[in-house]
């Protein structure tokens, strides 16, 4: 598939109002409602236990899956282990025909998906019926799941009606209780008459031989007790030590996954038992029990250092419920044919098509917000990185992508290009401030956005004008610019050294310093970043400096990180690790130095903060700002909803893909103006770009957006 096939899905699903409607309603409650179902519990202490006994696991899978083979079959079961699908498939197909299954009644299962068995088990001409109410939705549109937990939400109830009226051949009714009494009337016969049940587990318990599985219908207890036969098909990833490890699970899946406390079903089910084979004269038999126990590439995921932590997933779906791009797009186009979203890109990848992760994995913004949710404590948005980083090395960048990142790491041609456009981007901006239009192929580049102009003389050449007045000085901070503060938005650069002055400190650019490259990083081109992060710790000779101070939390993440890309250079990675650790975000910086002398001159500024990505979940500063501004006389803070949410530029992102970028913008401005607030107050240049453009394209120039250092230095007067 290519780009242009991908742009086109997206375009469908914002297209889809019935989709967009089900997707904003239930993603904007959310947040809300999971901080509501979690009031008094510890979400932090109970991930990090879920991430301790998955590890557990993963690291002795092989003893965990012997040891439930012994306990499960001790009961009464039969084990049988899967090395891919196909032989997955070959065992259930021949127990079918063995015992004569004619009908299948099947709930709760992904892995059957990732096997294609109902299809293959069709074509033996037998009745595989879905009864999870969302996939049999699914199953009678043709369609695969949307959202890994909620698997038909992209459907209106007005939708069902109709496909359940031609499908059930009598009349349904909008209405959601009526339609699930619909499909409750049609099940009973086929939960009643089937030969065998199908289910996946959300966990498998290696020293009882138990399978668990967490449902909101009753459809998963029939189908695992009615039946006379039981077939389990369980990813080694689901297993666990011991009973007391699912405590931890059973208070984050539910919490995480739909915003409640407990799903209504919990079962367990160890060993097998009587169950009734002939309806008329109530004869009773054991049951048969059947786990297949599948890898299909799972293993292949365990011996990866950098993906063996997938294993720690509970699939919860909490990871698609905070995705900016997965609200607007839906697991059609986030994902795959059966698992959707950040962790779905990943399962994906490894278990059913690279061909399909590669394309899907571009629409991650890299804002981290599943990792914040993560019940598994997972880095779903690094993981997703470096797979980005795999596919760049095995099948190369897109050309121009590549002709760019060249370019940007090249210090001396760039700089030289971006003097070059000052003087020659008067034809665009006509004089103005912002650039509201640009030509041809470029104007994707300006849809719903305008654009800063680039300064007439770049920040490295002002700062050797400018007079710092710092009397018996308490040492010297090298400043990193970055791209945009140095050639875009030198007043943030001035009032940065202005706060820093009137802490007591002198400023100094060192002059060879070029891109973070973070651009090059987050496009997955491993070679430019490190020539950029090579570049600068030479440039920023950190040793001699008392801090290194960025006003971007993109290039101060980037400056931190460069000491992961020199383990096998001891020289290198001495001085990375010395920039790391004197490397701070401006209000970071600034609220460890006590703050910038002066109350603040007491005019009335009503702000709202926006908060960049790295800058709260990278770094986790967020209280700092918030409290230097509000400790700063007449400012009043008025929090915006989703005030961590991404604002969508993400770098090239919003050039790359401008059909999501633009409508997460537009929710920003929305949230912006519900606050009633004259000024967006922000610490990162590129929200800034995005922010006040969206704002200057709207015609709302009358809000202003600013850095946290011009605000804290102009209320002081510096």
């Amino acid at each position: 598939m290519d780009n242009e096939e991908l742009k086109q899905e997206i375009e469908s699903a914002i297209e889809n109002n019935a989709l967009q409607n089900a997707l904003t309603k239930f993603t904007s409650a959310y947040p809300g409602n999971r901080a509501k179902v979690y009031k008094g519990y510890d979400f932090e202490a109970i991930r990090e236990k879920i991430h301790e006994g998955k590890s557990y696991a993963a690291e002795h899978i092989h003893e965990l899956v012997d040891e439930f083979e012994k306990n499960f079959n001790a009961r009464g079961g039969h084990v049988f282990r899967a090395a891919d699908g196909e032989a997955a498939m070959e065992y259930i197909r021949k127990l079918a025909k063995e015992k004569g299954v004619k009908a299948i009644v099947k709930s709760k299962s992904m892995t059957t998906e990732e096997i294609h068995m109902n299809e293959l088990l069709r074509e033996d001409g037998i009745d595989v019926q879905e009864t999870d109410l969302g996939e049999f939705i699914n199953a009678i549109t043709g369609d695969t799941p949307v959202h890994m937990v909620m698997p038909a939400i992209h459907l209106s109830k007005e939708q069902v009606a109709e496909y359940f009226t031609e499908y059930l051949h009598e009349q349904n009714n909008p209405v959601i209780l009526e339609l699930v009494r619909s499909s409750r009337k049609y099940m009973r016969d086929k939960f009643l008459n089937a030969d065998m049940g199908v289910s996946g587990a959300n966990i498998a318990v290696a020293n009882t031989g138990t399978v668990i599985t967490f449902t909101n219908e009753g459809n998963g207890r029939m189908t695992a007790t009615l039946p006379p036969i039981h077939v389990y098909v369980v990813g080694i990833e689901k297993f666990v030590a011991k009973l007391s490890d699912i405590r931890y699970a059973m208070k984050a899946l539910p919490r995480n996954g739909t915003a409640q406390t407990l799903t209504s079903y919990v079962c367990m089910y160890t060993g097998s038992n009587e169950v009734v084979v002939n309806k008329e004269t109530d004869e009773k038999a054991q049951k048969e029990f059947h786990v297949v126990i599948l890898d299909n590439g799972r293993s292949k995921i365990l011996e990866d250092p950098d993906f063996k932590d997938i294993f720690c997933c509970i699939r919860c779906g909490a990871c698609l419920n905070v995705c900016s791009a997965f609200r607007l797009v839906g697991g059609h186009v986030y994902g795959g044919k059966v698992y959707t979203g950040g962790i779905g890109t990943l399962l994906t990848a490894f278990l059913t098509s690279q061909e399909r992760a590669e394309n899907i994995q571009n629409l991650c913004l890299q804002c981290k917000k599943c990792n914040e949710v993560c019940a598994g404590k997972l880095d779903i948005a690094g993981m997703i990185l470096k797979l980005r980083t795999r596919y760049a090395k095995r099948d190369g960048l897109n050309p121009i992508h590549k002709f760019a990142l060249d370019t940007v790491s090249d210090r001396h041609l760039f700089h030289s290009m971006l003097r070059i456009a000052s003087v020659a981007q008067g034809a665009l901006s006509k004089g103005e401030p912002m650039i509201r239009h640009m030509p041809m192929f470029l104007s994707g580049l300006t849809a719903g956005r305008s654009l800063p102009t680039v300064a007439k003389v770049p920040f490295r050449d002002v700062i050797l004008t400018m007079k710092q007045d710092v009397p018996n000085p308490k040492g010297t901070i090298g400043i990193f610019t970055g791209c945009l503060l140095d050639f875009v938005y030198v007043d943030i650069a001035e009032a940065v050294v202005k706060g820093l002055n009137a802490c007591g400190y002198k400023v100094e650019m060192p002059q060879g310093q070029s891109c973070c490259g973070a651009p090059a990083t987050y496009m997955g081109d491993e070679d430019n970043a490190k020539k950029s992060a090579v570049i600068n710790i030479e440039a920023m000779e950190a040793e001699k400096y008392d801090y290194i101070v960025s006003a971007c939390p993109t290039c101060t993440h980037a400056l931190i990180d460069y000491q992961n890309m020199f383990q096998d250079d001891p020289e290198m990675l001495k001085r990375a690790k010395i920039l790391a650790e004197k490397t701070f975000d401006f209000s970071k910086l600034v609220y460890m130095l006590g703050g910038i002398p002066g109350d603040g001159d007491g005019v009335p500024m009503k702000i709202t903060y926006h908060d960049s990505c790295h800058m709260r979940r990278t770094m986790n500063v967020w209280k700092e700002q918030r409290e230097l501004l509000t400790q700063t006389q007449g400012v009043e803070l008025t929090e915006m909803t989703e005030c961590d949410s991404c604002c969508g530029f993400s770098g090239s992102y919003s050039i790359k893909y401008p059909e999501i970028s633009a409508p997460i913008l537009q929710a920003k401005i929305n949230h912006i103006l519900e606050t009633g607030a004259d000024t967006v107050a922000v610490d990162c240049p590129g929200c800034l770009l995005q922010i006040r453009g969206g704002l200057d394209a709207r015609g709302r120039d009358d809000i202003k957006v600013k850095h946290t250092a011009q605000i804290l230095t102009e209320k002081r007067g510096l």
